[in-house]
């Protein structure tokens, strides 16, 4: 069994060729393997965790291709199921130099929402030390009865629950739906990692201090907000700060987030958290995920440009 699980969706990213560049502009696209909680189970992967991905997709071309790609990378895809009654999930997206992203989804529906509760493997998600999962997958039914229920289940069994909103409103039938959903999930997390771009529409405040609180006042014992190139804020109720990022030239930044979430939890895994971390302990692993989202950055495609822990210790070290 695979120390660190995560669950969601797992679909096919077609990167526009060229930065600043509209879609309906766009002269060409890079397939790319992606879905955010499949990104960071390859990330863990590559940075020597143990981990296993729950999700569905469709039993098509690229659907094989996706579980050949988690395989390869070193992922456990026995509990990753194929389906012929939806095609797998594809995603259009056209980059910027400033890190934004315009993404067009194909998925009406698409396999990774026709997960159903009654598919989990419940042994599986227990003996996992790490669970991991986003919003994407509680957009749509029956995927949203699976991912609580997961997530239920690892908060109960005592894993580390780790939650990315990674909102993406184009999604859900209705937007509005998404923020009492996501506050729905948040007390089986205890780490909440949001990026600052939907923070107003999650927390309903500006202030990263004033959103930290309510995210932990129902149960998150850290918060961490990615902040693109300015880096990151955390707050664990103790101790609180900003901690820079790394300036790169930037190819493609769709994966950031997820190179930074896998790294952070890797990390994570390693301490004792049953007593809160002294913040300079917790400001050097954000550090360190810091570098590893930016090293992320670096190349089109997320699976292909998350970095191994070598690789970030290497960035570090000329730094």
């Amino acid at each position: 069994m695979p120390d660190a699980v995560t669950m969601g969706e797992l679909l096919i990213d077609f990167v526009s060729m060229t930065t600043d560049t509209s879609l309906a502009d766009a002269p060409g696209f890079h397939k790319a393997p992606g879905g955010a909680p499949a990104n960071v189970a390859v990330g863990l992967a590559k940075q020597g965790v143990q981990s296993g991905f729950i999700g569905k997709v469709g039993d098509d071309p690229f659907g094989r291709y996706l579980r050949s790609v988690l395989a390869d990378a070193g992922v456990d895809t026995s509990r990753m199921l194929l389906t012929a009654e939806a095609r797998t999930t594809l995603a259009f997206v056209a980059t910027r130099s400033d890190g934004r992203k315009d993404i067009t989804f194909y998925r009406n529906p698409g396999a990774d929402i026709l997960f159903r509760p009654e598919e989990l493997d419940e042994q599986y998600i227990r003996s996992a030390r790490l669970f991991h999962f986003g919003s994407v997958s509680l957009s749509h039914e029956p995927c949203r009865s699976a991912t609580l229920k997961a997530a239920k289940l690892a908060h109960d069994a005592g894993a580390l629950v780790s939650f990315d909103p990674n909102l993406r409103p184009m999604l859900w039938d209705d937007p509005e739906e998404a923020r009492p959903l996501i506050w729905r999930a948040m007390p089986y997390a205890h780490v909440a990692k949001l990026a600052e771009e939907e923070w107003e529409f999650i927390v309903g405040t500006t202030s990263l201090e004033e959103g930290a609180r309510k995210i932990l006042d129902v149960g998150p014992r850290l918060v961490v907000v990615t902040r693109g190139a300015d880096g990151c804020y955390y707050d664990d109720g103790d101790s609180r700060g900003y901690l820079p990022g790394f300036h790169v030239d930037v190819v493609d930044p769709l994966g950031a987030g997820d190179g930074f979430v896998a790294a952070m939890l890797a990390r994570l895994m390693e301490e004792d958290l049953s007593r809160k971390l002294p913040a300079s302990r917790l400001e050097e692993m954000l550090t360190y995920a810091n570098a590893a989202g930016a090293i992320t950055t670096q190349s089109v495609g997320v699976i292909p440009s998350l970095p191994t822990r070598q690789a970030v210790l290497e960035f570090l070290a000329k730094r």
